[in-house]
């Protein structure tokens, strides 16, 4: 469906963009997920066309479209900021490019009427002001907006970061059932790991101007090809050299000259140990309560670890309490020390 090969984007003498290839299937929730500054806005824009790049192609369906101009591209954008007419009605707004390609007036009315139906916005929401809506119904009418005109591809860029948490989860899986509903292929932009886990089909990871990993939610989670994917999505804890050496000890797949990482959902706290596994004797510092989990820091003498427990209601430590920490030296993910390290964008 949509093809990057080899694209290079430079600001003067700045490459914000390295030879990067993508290949985003038919109908797919494709994510692209990183730090502020990374490159992933820069694809986009390359995508839609507002950026040319100096070299490489973008190609949509067989078709090279690297220099064909934005308007000429039937891609729907909803932008970061939605980019709506704040005087003009909820229907203007919708109604905007379908007027720019001069479509009938009984034509427009249908299919203005249509898209707000699917997006869940009233016929008199239709006849108010955008200033008078909700950030909610904002975001709605930018995606109907965006839809109204049959584009091939949407692409959005990061169209939740103004709303509120509560909102932001809300309309996330409103936003994904709309993608599955009308079947586009959606490419989305964001910095936040669980919204990118949440919505997408499959997610590349950037990283100063390059892609480290493409893959499904799983795969760049559970087997994170690089440390910075590793550090970048969801919590993790470094090991300590001797928490690695005693791993090593009953397992001799561990390297103690790698740099290796556990999920805090992989450990487990206060369990009958299993062959093959080790018991880290510690103490609760700190915990902090979800609800659904509860997550400690434990001191283990060589560093502060960090255990995510369902919460059962009953099993609850307290800060002070003696625990034993139980880890399968087969959940460690492993990287050499010279690939890219935590913190790093």
């Amino acid at each position: 469906m949509i093809r990057l090969n080899d694209i290079v984007v430079k600001f003067g003498a700045f490459t914000a963009l390295h030879d990067i290839n993508v290949h985003v299937k038919e109908g797919e929730f494709f994510t692209f997920l990183g730090p502020s500054g990374c490159g992933k806005t820069t694809t986009l824009r390359t995508i839609t066309g507002f950026i040319e790049p100096v070299s490489g192609s973008v190609v949509v369906k067989g078709q090279d479209i690297t220099h064909v101009p934005i308007e000429d591209r039937n891609i729907g954008i909803v932008f970061q900021s939605y980019a709506l007419f704040p005087t003009m009605t909820v229907y203007d707004n919708i109604a905007f490019g379908l007027k720019i390609k001069k479509l009938k007036k009984n034509e427009i009315d249908a299919k203005v009427r249509d898209i707000a139906k699917k997006v869940d916005l009233s016929d008199e929401q239709l006849q108010k002001a955008v200033s008078q809506l909700s950030g909610g119904q904002q975001q709605r009418v930018a995606i109907a907006r965006a839809l109204v005109t049959g584009p091939a591809i949407i692409c959005m860029d990061e169209p939740l970061s103004n709303l509120d948490a509560k909102l932001r989860v809300q309309l996330r899986n409103e936003l994904k059932k709309m993608q599955k509903d009308f079947g586009i292929t959606t490419i989305y932009v964001t910095h936040d790991q669980e919204e990118a886990l949440t919505l997408s089909d499959r997610i590349a990871v950037f990283n100063k101007g390059y892609i480290e990993q493409i893959g499904t939610p799983n795969e760049v989670y559970n087997f994170s090809k690089t440390e910075f994917v590793c550090n970048f999505i969801g919590d993790i804890n470094r090991l300590s050299d001797e928490v690695v050496q005693k791993a090593a000890a009953v397992n001799s797949e561990v390297n103690p000259k790698k740099h290796n990482y556990v999920r805090l959902e992989r450990l487990h706290v206060n369990v009958d140990l299993q062959p093959g596994q080790i018991g880290l004797d510690g103490v609760v510092t700190m915990r902090e309560y979800y609800g659904l989990y509860i997550k400690y820091y434990i001191d283990l003498g060589s560093q502060t670890i960090k255990v995510i427990e369902k919460n059962d209601g009953v099993r609850i430590y307290e800060e002070g309490q003696k625990v034993q920490v139980v880890l399968d030296p087969r959940d460690i993910m492993a990287y050499e020390p010279s690939e890219k390290t935590e913190g790093e964008e």
